[in-house]
């Protein structure tokens, strides 16, 4: 549990936030007050589904900063870090995006990319990555991590929550609506949602974010497969993300802060709530690829 993608939290958070404004603006006892208006409710699950999705996007690169402690290289102050910023250019430059932020950040083996742009992404790498593995293998890495960029993976993962936001509200609110006026049938005083209406959306929330939250992981571990295939063709060679992947998979990977999980390196041992695939599968998958 503890591997579920930050991004996936934090944008669930702030559709809490919209809903709750929603509630004090009357909203949804707007929605409820002469039958439930389906057209009028999609609008509404649109806009709190895609919108918490959207503002997490947005917001991923300053909170990746700030939650993971990442000093920005702005000026390589070694011969390391001037080569990690090298590295992440040449790379950046074969798969024709912008040149990212390049970060160090304390904590045992694991990197991640993130931002909502291709042009002005970030690419951090822990210390602990740097200690522990050879020159090929961080640079596998730094691959995976631009391959990320370049496959558009953050904005994907957004569309996917958003889509997913939008079905949990949309469904919650007219199951809420059916529960509140099956209980309320002999009641013709009353107007607006009742108790039933807000309990049985409350507890759908929470239950089908669940559910979407095992969506949207699935969704991530195909697109580890598909940045682990990058990196390899950006070097021409799969054989150091295969080396890089062994080593972590013999290393304790450092545990990332939930808003950047999804776009690390390594994930943890969860299975339907993991954002990374074993990593056996991701080294058998490539051993069976072309490059």
């Amino acid at each position: 549990m503890k591997r579920i993608v930050l991004f996936v939290m934090t944008n669930l958070a702030v559709v809490l936030v919209l809903g709750v404004v929603a509630n004090l603006l009357g909203v949804n006892r707007f929605l409820t007050a002469n039958g439930l208006n389906l057209g009028a409710l999609l609008g509404f699950a649109l806009i709190m589904g895609f919108g918490g999705a959207i503002i997490s996007l947005l917001i991923s690169k300053p909170m990746a900063k700030w939650t993971s402690g990442v000093r920005v290289i702005d000026q390589p102050q070694n011969m390391d870090e001037a080569w990690i910023v090298d590295t992440v250019r040449k790379f950046a430059d074969k798969a024709g995006i912008g040149m990212p932020e390049v970060g160090i950040f304390e904590g045992a083996p694991n990197a991640f990319a993130t931002g909502a742009f291709k042009n002005s992404a970030l690419v951090a790498v822990s210390t602990g990555l740097l200690q522990g593995m050879t020159r090929d293998e961080i640079e596998a890495v730094i691959g995976h991590e631009v391959a990320h960029i370049a496959n558009g993976d953050m904005v994907t993962m957004t569309l996917i929550q958003g889509v997913m936001n939008t079905f949990v509200v949309f469904i919650s609110r007219v199951v809420g609506y059916a529960v509140d006026s099956f209980l309320r049938k002999n009641d013709e005083q009353s107007s607006g949602p009742g108790i039933g209406y807000y309990v049985t959306t409350i507890v759908l929330d929470i239950v089908l974010g669940f559910v979407a939250a095992i969506i949207v992981a699935w969704f991530s571990r195909q697109r580890e497969f598909r940045a682990d295939a990058g990196a390899a063709q950006l070097m021409g060679r799969k054989q150091p993300m295969m080396n890089a992947l062994a080593r972590l998979g013999g290393m304790t990977p450092g545990e990332l802060p939930k808003s950047v999980a999804a776009m690390g390196i390594a994930g943890g041992i969860g299975q339907l709530f993991s954002t990374h695939p074993p990593i056996e599968e991701r080294i058998a998958a490539l051993q069976a690829s072309g490059n």
